[in-house]
This record gives C-alpha cells, sequence and structure tokens, in this order.
C-alpha cells in the first residue's frame, strides 16, 4: 500500500507540474487587466497604457488598464490579490503599495499576498527650497535649521505620503526639526512653495527641474547615488548621507499564488517591452530609468524597502491623515 501511495503521489506532482507548464505555454489564454491604483492621466497611469500597448502586440492579447482608485491604493491592490492567481490580472504599482499597510488597516499583506514580478522604472526626487530662506545647499539647509529648530517647514501631499516619508528620512539622517505642513496632493504642496507659503518640498525631479533652471526653486539635494546632469552642483543623496538611497519605483505584482513559470513569462515579456529603444526612450523622457529587475531582484528591493519604511512610520509615529 505504501508503494502505491508513494506511486500516485509522484504521479499527481508530476501531472501538476505537466498542467503548470501547459499553462504557463498558454499564457495568455485570454484579455489581461493591469490595475492601476492611481487617476487616469497621472504619471503611474501614463506608464501603464504605454506598456500595455506593447505588451497586446506581443501577447496577441488584449491588455485592459483598469484604474482602481480609494483608500490610498488599498482598493486596487485588494481586488488583485482576491483575483485568480494565472497571471490575467496584474498590478502596477509603485513604493506607496509598502506605506499604505504601515499607516491603515488593510486585509492584505504584501510579502505574503502578492509575488513582485519585475520592477520597470525608478524615478528620483529632488529637495527644492524657496530662494527666501536664503540657502543655496543642503550643507546650509541643515545649519539654518540646526540654529532654528522647529522654524523651517516643509510642505508634503499629505500625512504618510512618499513624498512626507522622504523628508522625515532625511530629517533623521541630519538630525534636524523641520515643522510639516500636509496638503492634500503633491501639486497643491508644490503651488505652496512657490507661493512662499512653504520653505522647501521633496518632488520629482521631473517636477522640479524646470523650476531649478527658472529660479523659481533651489534645488539641494537629489535622491539616489549619482549627480544629474540636469541639476549640475546639486549632490545626490548618497554622497551627503553615506548608504541612504531612497529612490522610488514603479513594478508589477501578481497574486502570491500564480506559478513560477507563469511569473517568469511576464517578467520577460514586460522587460522587452520596457527595454525597446521605443519604449525604454519615452520612459527617459519621463524622467524615468528603465530597470527591468526581474522576479528575485525585485522581491529582494520590496523586502528591504518594506523593513525600512516600516522602521521610519514607527520610530517617527506617523499617522495618514
Amino acid at each position: 500500500m505504501a508503494r502505491v501511495a508513494q506511486r500516485l503521489f509522484v504521479s499527481l506532482v508530476l501531472a501538476l507540474g505537466v498542467m503548470t507548464a501547459a499553462n504557463a505555454a498558454d499564457f495568455p489564454a485570454k484579455p489581461v487587466r493591469l490595475i492601476v491604483t492611481f487617476s487616469p492621466g497621472g504619471t503611474l497611469d501614463v506608464l501603464a497604457r504605454l506598456l500595455a500597448a506593447r505588451l497586446r502586440d506581443s501577447w496577441s492579447q488584449p491588455v485592459v488598464v483598469e484604474n482602481r482608485v480609494g483608500a490610498s491604493g488599498a482598493i486596487g491592490v485588494e481586488h488583485v490579490v482576491r483575483s485568480a492567481p494565472d497571471g490575467h490580472t496584474l498590478l502596477l504599482n509603485a513604493t506607496l503599495i509598502l506605506i499604505t499597510p504601515q499607516l491603515q488597516k488593510t486585509s492584505y499583506d504584501v510579502l505574503r499576498d502578492l509575488t513582485g514580478v519585475i520592477q520597470t522604472t525608478v524615478y528620483l526626487n529632488a529637495l527644492g527650497a524657496h530662494p527666501k530662506i536664503g540657502v543655496s545647499t543642503i550643507g546650509e539647509l541643515i545649519e539654518l535649521a540646526k540654529k532654528q529648530p522647529g522654524k523651517l517647514n516643509y510642505g508634503s501631499g499629505g500625512n504618510g505620503s512618499s513624498l512626507h516619508l522622504y523628508m522625515e528620512l532625511l530629517k533623521s539622517a541630519a538630525k534636524i526639526d523641520i515643522a510639516h505642513v500636509p496638503y492634500k496632493g503633491s501639486a497643491p504642496a508644490m503651488q505652496a512653495l512657490l507661493a512662499g507659503e512653504v520653505d522647501m518640498i521633496f518632488d520629482t525631479t521631473q517636477s522640479m527641474i524646470p523650476l531649478a533652471k527658472s529660479g523659481k526653486v533651489r534645488p539641494l539635494m537629489v535622491t539616489g547615488t549619482k549627480p544629474l546632469e540636469s541639476l549640475p552642483g546639486v549632490p545626490p543623496m548618497d554622497k551627503v548621507f553615506p548608504g541612504l538611497n531612497i529612490d522610488g519605483w514603479h513594478g508589477i505584482f501578481a497574486p502570491a499564488a500564480t506559478p513560477k513559470a507563469i511569473v517568469d513569462q511576464i517578467a520577460a515579456d514586460v522587460r522587452a517591452a520596457v527595454m525597446s529603444p521605443a519604449l525604454s526612450g519615452r520612459l527617459q523622457e519621463m524622467g524615468f530609468e528603465v530597470t527591468g529587475l526581474g522576479p528575485e531582484r525585485f522581491g529582494a528591493v520590496v523586502r528591504s524597502d518594506n523593513e525600512r519604511w516600516g522602521k521610519l512610520i514607527r520610530e517617527n509615529k506617523i499617522r495618514a491623515d
């Protein structure tokens, strides 16, 4: 009986392996839905639609972008978590996916319920100051903040937003006290900076570069490890605070139980799409660096960033709006 049971078990394992391989070979067997948790017209939505157009050609199936907005992205993430793990419902998201569950109760755990398929791109942010405060370098800002603790302020897109956390990370590293002024979105925060209502903000380099060139904002530092040609003389965060690097990223996730063969195929097809000259050039124009990190390397980034943001949120007792 033991031998019969063993043979049956082996047969079942082999059958499941054949089924998984067949499913992977047939993927996609129907239209693929790409869920985006941001509003239409935003940066991530634009990225999703550019990517969907390339994947339609390679997959010979419709790739439909669905915007499921609400609860700081949780509504869209929950939808993907509950979807069939067959690769036909995917999530395109950003670093925010790791922040939301640490600020509010969610029905999912990113590390448990999702698998990272591929990191498509990274993007940089820059710290910009209003000229009225009279600083031209990050060193001068830190010196001024230490002389006047609590008197300077900064704007953000709201409590718990990624740009709020970037500034809190900087404050922690520099050991300075700067007051937080939350707004309902990054656009109002930028308008407040230009009007002189706040002294500084972090925002994407895409937004900050033209304002720096026009003299409306003084760029003090960029995230990442390398200086940017478009912001000469502005140091990267890694140079100011060695080992500190907070690049934002975009990536595709699938339900956790999605077969590895399907995950690997999606990763390969998406990588080919973002690395294609036509799409990579467009993404670079949008201020992104194409990375194409596969499941293992992207998974390591997700785990590392999840730990870092969680630690920052707990230590600073940050709460959502």
